[in-house]
């Protein structure tokens, strides 16, 4: 029986260590689908409810495993479908390929069924490669180099095959002119720059009396080198949320999460810090960073194409983060000269971190109609499992996820981070489960991201609740029949009320869905029932969705929220916020917190 080249394109997944792909069947790939029978299904296919879901499970397997993640999907829709996830790869710098079937070449350019310029399609999300296959010689080598790139890119990249391509026998390249051969692999590198930038780094951090640290993802794997910066310093270390499991929350110097979704401590942090680092970030808000002229910055990145955009950086580092820094601490050691750091700073830190977070205990504690949704994180914080995952949708459950919980060595933690799309918190979870199926993964949502497309993935759960050697995979709703995040975004920037029509949500039954799949559903409608009902979730024998009926008027304060902003947000919600005696009551006790002493107020 000949080899075909759809069973070709599986047996080089193989060949790279593919074990899943995430996709959705349809006509345009059906060559590939025989392939996948005759290939006794290796690599294993992934069934999800839509093709976009197929791409974030795909983005969600390559942030967890560090490993390329690979979606297929079909011409046309299925094609247009994926945009979303692969967009999400893009601007989080995630490794990830997608596979993509298209009419037969008989049939392109004459308006046929489904026919999508996928070239054009796909030109601005996988700018780094796109390429289709025309014939069976050229396959080798678009496959393999798509592969390269989006590793060495950290990028998506598409591969568009049409349909009776791989229905074609396959032939290798041949030692022939216009033929173009190709092979298996690459080699790990490590950039680091050059000895003159490293000194002149070390000169500006060294002259510091204030200096402050932040990370983000591309910081991943330099614990030892992050902390031995920071006790060299006496730093403060803020995180992007991208960043956040980077570095233990339980560190006294560590401030947590940065900007809009971000911590006072780390407010305050940048605010007053006269050095900066930053580490593997991209971070785009510049009103969280210091005032221009105020602090003199160092960068390391490993992109060049990333550095000295979001600050005044002083000196830009252009190479891998952990080998970086290793060559950065001995000439910060020999250059301080046994200099001790400035105590009173690092006291000031450590101080506001303190108080930071018995704020958030006092807010977390704080009534609520029904259930204060700061406590619904709050209350999951300590029974979390020391290796678990955790995944976070985008909307008024991030702000819960960066100042609730807290990261601890072993854990892991991500969400769409710069395109901040609705949507990817469950399928996340679920690429998270495929890459670790022996971990507890917990999947932290609101209602308007779960009625999205939340629901049909749950679906997903059940299909492959089997595949998981550690059952727990745990979806959470906060149910607040609110699109909280925009509720508060009108009332805070655009100084309107709440516009029903548009942010108000029906009351699913959440957890009598999960039932109906035979998996645990669990309904939480009372404070005193929370960590209960986590505890259920916990102990299920397989997925779970837990439901939380939240609090919409509990608002998601910024760390820099003043007392003339929240008047000002306040006086304009009085004009007819269908929410506004429960939203200024809340939103008061939430700010008070922030200006007692040390024992509990409520």
């Amino acid at each position: 029986m000949s080899t075909k080249v759809s069973d070709h394109i599986l047996a080089r997944l193989r060949e790279w260590g593919v074990e899943q792909v995430f996709g959705y069947p349809g006509d345009g790939i059906n060559g590939l689908l025989a392939a996948w029978g005759r290939a006794d299904d290796q690599p294993r296919f992934i069934q999800s409810r839509h093709e976009e879901m197929s791409a974030f499970q795909a983005v969600g397997y390559a942030k967890f495993s560090g490993r390329l993640g690979v979606c297929a999907a079909t011409s046309g829709p299925g094609a247009i479908h994926l945009l979303n996830g692969l967009y999400d790869a893009k601007l989080d710098h995630v490794p990830v390929l997608a596979i993509v079937g298209q009419t037969h070449r008989t049939a392109m350019g004459g308006s046929y069924q489904q026919e999508v310029d996928l070239h054009t399609l796909f030109k601005d999300v996988a700018s780094e490669f796109v390429e289709t296959v025309t014939v069976p010689e050229q396959l080798p080598n678009v496959l393999d180099r798509a592969i390269r790139t989006a590793y060495a890119r950290r990028c998506p990249t598409a591969v568009i095959i049409p349909g009776d391509v791989q229905e074609l026998d396959y032939s290798a390249p041949t030692h022939e002119f216009k033929m173009v051969p190709s092979s298996l692999g690459m080699s790990e590198s490590t950039a680091t720059p050059t000895d003159d930038a490293l000194r002149r780094a070390a000169e500006v951090l060294n002259a510091g009396d204030k200096p402050a640290v932040l990370i983000g993802q591309g910081a991943a794997g330099t614990v030892a080198e992050v902390q031995r910066i920071a006790e060299l310093l006496g730093a403060g270390v803020a995180k992007a949320l991208l960043g956040k499991d980077v570095l233990s929350d339980e560190l006294p110097y560590v401030t947590g999460s940065i900007g809009l979704l971000g911590t006072r401590p780390s407010y305050e942090l940048m605010r007053d810090c006269d050095t900066l680092l930053t580490i593997g970030s991209s971070f785009p808000y510049t009103q969280f960073m210091p005032e221009f002229g105020k602090a003199r910055a160092v960068q390391i990145d490993i992109d060049p194409h990333m550095v000295g955009m979001r600050y005044p950086y002083e000196v830009n580092l252009v190479g891998d983060a952990k080998a970086t820094l290793q060559r950065l601490i001995p000439l910060l050691e020999a250059d301080r000269g046994g200099r001790p750091t400035d105590r009173e700073w690092f006291d000031t830190v450590t101080a506001n971190v303190r108080r930071w977070h018995e704020t958030m205990e006092r807010r977390a504690h704080l009534s609520a109609d029904p259930i204060n949704p700061e406590y619904v994180a709050r209350a999951l914080d300590p029974l979390l499992p020391e290796n678990s995952i955790i995944t976070s949708d985008s909307g008024s459950v991030a702000n819960w996820y960066a100042r609730h919980i807290t990261m601890r060595p072993g854990m892991r933690g991500s969400l769409s981070g710069t395109l901040a799309t609705m949507g990817a918190g469950v399928p996340y979870a679920i690429g998270a489960k495929f890459a670790h199926p022996d971990r507890p993964v917990f999947a932290l949502v609101g209602d308007g991201a779960m009625q999205m497309n939340g629901l049909a993935e749950v679906i997903t759960a059940a299909k492959y609740r089997d595949r998981w050697s550690d059952p727990r995979l745990v979806f959470a709703v906060w149910n607040n029949q609110d699109l909280n995040q925009v509720t508060w975004e009108m009332r805070a920037m655009e100084g309107s009320p709440s516009f029903l029509p548009s942010q108000q949500l029906p009351d699913v039954q959440y957890a009598a869905f999960a039932r109906s799949l035979g998996l645990t559903g669990i309904r939480v409608e009372k404070p005193e029932d929370v960590e209960a009902g986590w505890r259920a979730a916990l102990e299920a024998d397989g997925p779970a969705v837990v439901e939380f009926l939240t609090d919409p008027a509990v608002p998601p304060i910024p760390p820099h929220a003043s007392w003339e902003q929240m008047e000002a947000t306040a006086a304009s919600i009085l004009k007819g916020d269908a929410d506004r005696g429960s939203m200024i009551k809340q939103g008061f006790k939430a700010k008070v917190q922030e200006f007692l002493p040390g024992h509990d107020r409520r």
